[in-house]
């Protein structure tokens, strides 16, 4: 079982909003996780920041164990561990 960390979109039109989920490779997009690690919010607040809230203890598990993050979440995690 190939296990990724990718985004489940929610929200609205024009207003996305996405979960950073763990889950099987082969399922749909926004089927049932395994696990919900964070949250990203791309449309920028007043001061002009992008909000991504991670709980980086099972972003670490998820990771050694062998998890493959998918290329936006590998680019979300870099930028918030600089």
């Amino acid at each position: 079982m190939v296990v990724r960390m990718r985004l489940a979109r929610f929200g609205r039109r024009n207003l996305p909003y996405y979960h950073i989920v763990v889950a099987n490779a082969r399922t749909a997009r926004n089927s049932k996780p395994i696990e919900k690690v964070g949250t990203y919010n791309p449309i920028p607040d007043e001061a002009g920041n992008k909000l991504v809230n991670l709980n980086f203890d099972r972003v670490k598990y998820w990771l050694t164990v062998g998890a493959q993050p998918s290329e936006t979440v590998e680019k979300l995690l870099v930028k918030v561990n600089r």
